[in-house]
């Protein structure tokens, strides 16, 4: 990779967090804007992917994740007192964005075994374990800051994630497969398109949605 093109990467990939984290965190008005502007903009790329093929399932895809999660800052149950609370949602930021870190480190440099070669040829299944072994390891520090979840609850997550991130990461590689595109957009350089970014949270949040009232886990 060109020096210029990696700080951009670094650049723009920053300003994509912040923004992303400080929306999410601000109040449930930006919360809301940001996730339903963030759909409409997924839901565009993804329509672009599927020009002339079918997109039932691929707009199932998802729109759904981003209708569940605008009921996130409602999870608390002592109804009809809700309280917004976004912290679920960075506590699942932030074990996502460990996850792929750690997978893409441990891939890069030791990861030889391709997990699905045929839709995503740089996943390693030694990256994946390197993933999975750092966001584990994370629980510890998540757990001293964040009050959402209990510790049990934050392990079965840090078991959890690596898989369906993992899944919704394959999935959008296999519709850009097919559409015999790299990245599904332009719009944050150096990253590609805005599903680029996310596709690793749409099978999380439905899952991490269904646990937390499943468990009537509080948030």
């Amino acid at each position: 990779m060109k020096i210029n093109e990696f700080y951009k990467r670094v650049i723009f990939g920053a300003l994509y967090v912040s923004i992303l984290w400080s929306a999410t965190s601000y109040s449930e008005l930006t919360f809301s804007i940001l996730f339903a502007l963030i759909g409409v903009i997924c839901t565009y790329e993804m329509w672009q992917l599927r020009k002339g093929q079918s997109k039932l399932i691929a707009f199932s895809y998802v729109i759904v994740p981003f209708i569940i999660i605008q009921f996130f800052g409602f999870t608390d149950h002592n109804y009809p007192e809700f309280k917004f609370d976004s912290s679920p949602i960075l506590v699942l930021f932030i074990m996502t964005w460990i996850f792929d870190t750690f997978a893409y480190i441990v891939g890069s440099k030791i990861g030889k075994n391709k997990i699905l070669p045929k839709i995503s040829p740089k996943k390693s299944w030694e990256g994946f374990i390197g993933g999975f072994i750092f966001t584990l390891l994370s629980v510890y520090y998540i757990n001293q800051y964040f009050e959402c979840f209990t510790l049990n609850f934050l392990i079965l997550l840090a078991f959890i994630i690596p898989f369906t991130a993992s899944a919704g990461d394959f999935i959008a590689s296999y519709y850009k497969r097919i559409a015999n595109v790299k990245d599904s957009g332009i719009i944050i350089p150096g990253h590609g398109g805005m599903l680029d970014r996310m596709d690793a949270f749409m099978i999380s949040i439905p899952v991490l949605y269904i646990l937390i009232n499943l468990l009537n886990e509080n948030s």
